[in-house]
Parts: structure tokens; sequence; C-alpha cells
């Protein structure tokens, strides 16, 4: 661990770090001064429930239920646009991937071990020729054992410490500096991203330098995450410039810390103050009381499996490109199922009509539909193979040992459903689940939470809010470097301004067409 980021000096309350004194590790480490490794990358996700998997200890979940592509098949596909009631724009599901890797990323084991989805005969876009033998591939997740039982691994940091756009540890991080003591992130042409030209892990491949390096090895997943990615990165080369210019003797070191504490703390304010009241209501988190050490800020395995998946659902077809007057740039809006690992797109257009269109179209509703440019993606015509993310969400429920929805019921809001009706009042769903399932305690947890009908004022359903709330009230109240805390009362004040929509404003041409909410569709 890198320790020159975190010297001696006075702390808060309980221990609090207390700025400029301290600076949080780039790995986690050393965050929680009894409990090290607590949050810290590669470190094993948290059971906040008793696992199930299928032998008590290792074997997958649920070898009695329905295959997860049938199950996706019966009850996830979606016919049409299903807007959400609550007008969230498209920034909800995007804030929501960024910041998700910003928590948690979960290898796949080595040596491999296989778990693959067996497809229905006749799928029509997996087995249009009714062989019978395909399937969708799928490896079980990287694990410890851990008191005999199988536990999977978080390879990042667990704290909302902007790990996506810094890394998690650090030889990441120091490639991603510009290392010329002006405190600055490498950038390539017109501000983007630099290039993975030193093989370093990427995704889809770390061997091509076409794909862009961040803090996160999925920034290439799609173009809308790589916007994002990008936009943070010139927000942190504002604020080097601005440091360096207020105080030009600091070091290089210096002004790359202190630029990074106002990127996480703006993060930590964009996330409870503008995201997290849309999404789960906007009293579910409660006020913050200070840091508390005895708080595990630790992924739990049920948030990173099943609950944080909820933004799949809201995912629109399409992601809009606009042009500052409101009009479709000249390439058109991008198919979700062509946005996938595709920088050409982003280097062709530059993120400013991608940003504009994530806040001026609906995301989709939260429910247990998913638009079909993820639930039928296909590497070529019917039959070439392809993926399913409700399928994969399911199955990879089941490889962690998932409770089933009921029992997650059980362990968050003390009650069961005793059946379909209890569990949702739409019938299209009831039967749905009726005929995929069967039995309501078969549901798995990620189904089961996207069927309920959502809670008053919020997007999500009432366990899947309690899941959820858990989670970040942990985030903020185990993190001894929480902006609320660590930074000066007029600094907090100051975070406080600094909306989303101020930071898109500032590193882009974007100007008075971005609203100043850009979560919700105006």
């Amino acid at each position: 661990m890198d320790r020159s980021t975190r010297p001696r000096g006075p702390r808060g309350r309980d221990g609090a770090a207390l700025f400029p004194f301290e600076f949080r590790s780039i790995d986690g480490r050393g965050n929680n001064l009894e409990h090290a490794d607590w949050g810290a990358a590669e470190t094993a996700l948290l059971r906040t429930m008793t696992p199930a998997y299928g032998d008590g200890v290792d074997s997958p979940a649920g070898p009695q239920r329905p295959s997860a592509r049938a199950i996706s098949n019966i009850v996830s596909a979606q016919s049409g646009s299903l807007p959400n009631p609550l007008r969230a724009s498209d920034f909800v599901w995007q804030w929501g991937q960024f910041l998700d890797h910003d928590l948690d990323e979960t290898p796949v084991a080595d040596p491999a071990q296989p778990f693959d989805i067996p497809v229905p005969i006749g799928d029509a876009w997996f087995d249009p020729m009714r062989t019978g033998s395909v399937t969708i591939s799928l490896d079980r997740s990287g694990y410890r054992v851990v008191d005999g039982v199988r536990q999977q691994v978080n390879l990042i940091t667990a704290f909302l410490d902007a790990s996506n756009v810094y890394g998690s540890d650090d030889a990441r991080a120091t490639e991603l500096r510009s290392l010329d003591g002006t405190g600055r992130l490498k950038t390539s042409a017109d501000g983007l991203l630099p290039y993975n030209l030193r093989g370093f892990a990427n995704a889809p491949t770390s061997d091509d330098a076409k794909y862009f390096l961040a803090g996160d090895i999925r920034a290439n997943e799609q173009v809308g995450l790589t916007a994002m990615h990008t936009l943070f990165v010139r927000e942190h080369n504002y604020w080097a410039d601005a440091v360096r210019a207020a105080i030009p003797s600091l070091d290089g070191r210096l002004i790359y810390e202190i630029s990074r504490t106002i990127v996480v703390a703006e993060m930590q304010a964009i996330t409870y103050r503008e995201f997290l009241p849309l999404l789960l209501g906007p009293n579910a988190i409660p006020p913050y009381r200070g840091y508390l050490p005895r708080v595990d800020s630790g992924i739990a395995n049920i948030f990173a499996t099943a609950a944080y998946r909820v933004g799949h659902t809201m995912l629109s077809p399409q992601i809009l490109r606009l042009e500052a007057d409101g009009s479709m740039h000249a390439l058109g809006a991008l198919p979700l199922a062509e946005a996938f690992f595709n920088p050409d797109e982003l280097s062709a257009t530059g993120i400013d009509p991608i940003l504009r269109g994530l806040a001026f179209q609906r995301a989709q509703a939260v429910d247990p539909f998913v638009v079909d440019d993820v639930r039928n993606f296909l590497f070529g015509p019917p039959g070439a193979g392809g993926f399913d993310l409700v399928a994969l969400n399911i199955q990879r429920g089941r490889d962690h040992g998932l409770p089933t929805y009921n029992d997650v019921r059980q362990r968050v809001v003390n009650d069961r459903t005793r059946s379909f009706a209890e569990l949702t009042p739409d019938p299209d769903i009831r039967a749905r689940l009726s005929e995929a399932y069967g039995d309501v305690d078969d549901i798995d947890a990620w189904v089961g939470l996207l069927a309920e009908p959502r809670a008053r004022d919020a997007m999500v359903g009432r366990t899947l809010q309690r899941v959820l709330t858990e989670q970040f009230v942990r985030l903020r109240d185990g993190d001894r470097f929480w902006y609320e805390s660590y930074l000066p009362p007029d600094y907090v004040q100051f975070i406080h301004t600094q909306l989303l929509s101020v930071i898109i404003r500032r590193n882009t041409s974007i100007g008075a067409e971005l609203p100043h909410d850009v979560f919700r569709v105006r």
C-alpha cells in the first residue's frame, strides 16, 4: 500500500480523516483504521444474507428451477416502449452504470468453471434450427473459500472513491497520470480518454490499442459510459489546472490528490443528492450523522449480483445523439446493440451529442421487462450465438448462491409473499411469473425484486428499495473520507453547487439547452 498519500495529522470524530492532512489510498486499504481491508480491492463480497448454494457451500443455487433463458423468454420479453412514470431520463441508468463500475467488479474463475445456460429447443433467436443442444456460455465467478463457503471477490474498491476514474491499484493509477508536474490525467486528441497503448487489463481485450484506457476496465462497454469516463477525466484536469494556478508551488502529486479529492466529493454528492432521491425516493436515505468506524462499507453480494442490476430494465433501445438546438445529430441515434465496445462512434461525434441525448430521453420503467437489444443480442444471424443479459443475471445469481426473492424479502422487510397475486397487482406480470416458475418460492432474486410494484415516490419496489438503501447507507457511513466529514463546511457547501449539469457544461460545449436537473426529462 502506498502510505505516502496518508500522512499523520489531526483527525475528526471517531478517527474520520480530515482534508488536507490525509488522502485516501488507491486500493482502499487503511480506510478503516481497525480493519484495514474493509472495502479494499481484491476482498470478498459481503454476505448480508445466508448463501443458498445447492449443497450449502459451493454448488449453484436452484438446480430444480427452469433454465434462466426460458425464464427470460417468458417473463422479460418486452414489446414496445415502456417509459418510467417519474420522467427519469437515461442519465439515471447511465449514472447508475458509471457508479456501479466504481463499486464492484467480479472476475471469472481461473481456471474456468463453465456454468452454461441451456437454451429451450426452438428458441427463435438462439436455436432456430431446433437442435436442442444450444447453450449461452457463462463461466462461474472467481472466488475464495471462507469458512468452508464459496465467496466471490470484488476486484476494485468498494468505496465511492472514483476508482472508475483513477483505478484501484498503483500501476493503473500511475499509467493514467501525466506525471509532468501538472497533476493532470492523460488524454488523447480532442480531450478524449487515452488509448491502451501498454496492454493494461481492458475489456473486451487488453491487446487492441483502439480501445480507451480508464480507471475501470469496462470503460469501453458502451459509448454512453465512455462519455461519462471522458467527462470526469476532463473534470479532474479542470481542477488540476485551477489548483496549479492558485498555488503554483504545489508539486504534481499534491495537485493530483487535491483534484482527485474534489472529483470524489462531486461524485458522492451527485449520487446522494441527485441520483438516489429519484431512484429510491426523497426520504429513503437517512440524514448523515458522521463517520461510523464499526460500519463495513464492503459491497454485499445481493447488491452486486441482483439488486443493483436494476439498471438493466431501464435501458432504452437507442442512445440519442442531439445537437444544441434539439435536432438529431447527422449520424442519427445509435441503436443500443451497436453501442457496445465501439469507441469509433465516440471518436466520430465526441461526447456532447451523447450527453445531450441522455438528458432528453425517458428511461424505461423498472419492471421485469428488458429491451431486445440486450436480451437477444446476437453475434450474427439467428443461431450464430450471442448473449441474453436477463438470463446472465439470473444464472449469475445462482452461481453466487443468492437466496430466492422470497427469502430476500423475508430478510429485509420481514414478510413473505404467499402468491403471485400478492407479489404484484399487474395481471400480465403475475401470469408470466406463474408460467415461468409455478411456485412463488422459486422466483430468482433479480426477477422478483423487479416484479414488485414501485414504492411511493420511488422508481423501485419496497424490497429492492430496502436492499439498495442498506448498501448505500453503509457506503457512506463506513467511509472515513466521506466528503461531509472530511472537507471543511464551506467546501461541502461548494460541492453541493456542483451538479452533474454544472460539470457537463464546463467540460463540453453544451450550454443552456441542458436542464438544471439532467436526471429528469423536462
